[in-house]
C-alpha cells in the first residue's frame, strides 16, 4: 500500500517534454512529475495523487478530500486511555 497526497495543478511546465507540473499541495507549490499519467490531460484546478514526487492518479475533487482526510487521521495516531 502507497499513500496518495492529493495535489491540485497550478500549470503544467514548459519543456520538460510535458512531464512536469506545478501542483499546490497544502498551500506549497512543488513541482511533480506527471509523466506516469499517460492520456490524462491536465488543467490547472485538476486533482492529482501524488507519491514519492510522481503523479499516480487523476482524481476529482471529492477523492481529493477524501484522501486528505484519511491522511489526517493517520496523523492523529492513536489515544491512550
Amino acid at each position: 500500500m502507497c499513500l496518495g497526497i492529493p495535489g491540485q495543478v497550478v500549470e503544467v511546465l514548459d519543456g520538460y517534454e510535458g512531464q512536469l507540473a506545478l501542483v499546490d499541495v497544502e498551500g506549497m507549490a512543488r513541482k511533480i512529475n506527471i509523466g506516469l499519467l499517460d492520456g490524462d490531460s491536465l488543467e490547472p484546478g485538476d486533482w492529482i495523487l501524488i507519491h514519492m514526487g510522481m503523479a499516480l492518479e487523476k482524481v476529482g475533487a471529492e477523492a481529493a478530500a477524501a484522501a486528505r482526510s484519511g491522511l489526517e487521521l493517520l496523523g492523529r495516531g492513536v489515544e491512550e486511555p
